[in-house]
């Protein structure tokens, strides 16, 4: 079998190889690069663009049509910054981008402009959670966190296991989905043996994406007492419907991930064609909170700049202003 790091260089990082497997005439570029694994494009159906694995990777000419309300920062990364790896945006949770690099690039990603740093030391970044003895949990985001090495990883988990205050470390995470390889034995070994309570959150849109060797890397992981949760954005044309949703959520449900979260779209400048109204998503969501155990269905959220946390959209009517301003 082919290691993990080797299967990701099979990705489709050119429009024109990507074209011929599909059998399609690609021709559109982006500033923001096309990379899909091999995994998912393999489950495209092939000779169509209204397919919806493609349409979360394939660049579109739309992406260079913004409406004014689609920013670059769509929620104010930047502005709670302790350092450029370091976010603090909810009371007890910090944010630690370990990379930019993904195992894909999704063309509705809120951090595609972010300005990344590309050092692996986290020296700075370790310091402050040290003295900050509120933090009791730490998110491993990026990019993708999975996509840096056992190697790295290793120190990183070890440093912050060390850390007294710490009690959680969550993985934020769609590299599973595209390259469940990923999933070593070594990686196993480093998470078994950190003594902060471990979660996975994973990132899936559509039942397609899904598979047997995926659940069987995810359950690996679940084994070592583990919760796996799902969070998945709700996208026009890929899973607005409740039948999609339905299927996403249950399939889930059966392998013993539980979806965590339906998110209203981040509104990053290039992504504006994905977005689903809002009256729709709680018409979906009403309509699944009929068919679906509790379990089963997420809670519907949108990212709103200085809130203190998530804002339930049934609950909540959302906020367009999209300005990165704090509150006076």
């Amino acid at each position: 079998m082919l290691k993990w790091r080797q299967i990701q260089k099979d990705n489709f990082t050119k429009l024109e190889d990507l074209g011929k497997f599909l059998d399609l005439d690609l021709s559109y570029s982006s500033s923001f690069p096309l990379n899909v694994p091999r995994r998912l494009a393999s489950k495209i159906k092939k000779r169509t663009l209204d397919d919806p694995i493609l349409k979360q990777f394939l660049p579109s000419l739309e992406e260079d049509l913004p409406p004014p309300s689609f920013l670059e920062d769509p929620v104010c990364d930047t502005s709670f910054q302790k350092t450029p790896r370091l976010l603090q945006k909810y009371q007890g949770r910090a944010l630690l981008i370990t990379t930019s690099a993904c195992a894909m690039h999704c063309r509705y990603c809120f951090r595609q402009n972010y300005p990344y740093n590309g050092n692996t030391d986290f020296h700075s970044e370790l310091e402050i959670i040290r003295s900050d003895e509120t933090i009791h949990e730490i998110i491993l985001s990026g990019g993708d966190p999975l996509s840096l090495s056992d190697e790295t990883l290793k120190p990183l988990i070890e440093s912050l296991s060390e850390i007294p205050h710490l009690k959680l470390l969550r993985f934020h995470t769609r590299f599973p989905i595209g390259i469940p390889e990923r999933i070593t034995d070594s990686l196993l070994e480093l998470l078994e043996n950190s003594r902060l309570q471990v979660v996975f959150i994973v990132h899936v849109n559509h039942p397609d994406e899904l598979d047997d060797e995926i659940f069987s890397a995810l359950k690996k992981v679940g084994t070592l007492g583990i919760p796996i949760l799902c969070q998945s954005v709700l996208l026009a044309g890929v899973n607005d419907d409740d039948k999609t949703l339905k299927e996403l959520f249950l399939s889930l449900a059966h392998r013993g991930i539980i979806p965590y979260y339906l998110h209203q779209l981040d509104r990053v400048k290039q992504g504006h064609h994905f977005e689903v109204p809002v009256e729709k998503g709680l018409k979906l969501i009403e309509k699944l909170r009929g068919e679906l155990p509790g379990y089963a269905l997420p809670k519907y959220v949108q990212e709103i700049p200085f809130k203190n946390s998530k804002t339930d959209v049934t609950s909540d009517p959302l906020s367009l202003d999209r300005e990165c301003k704090a509150p006076v």
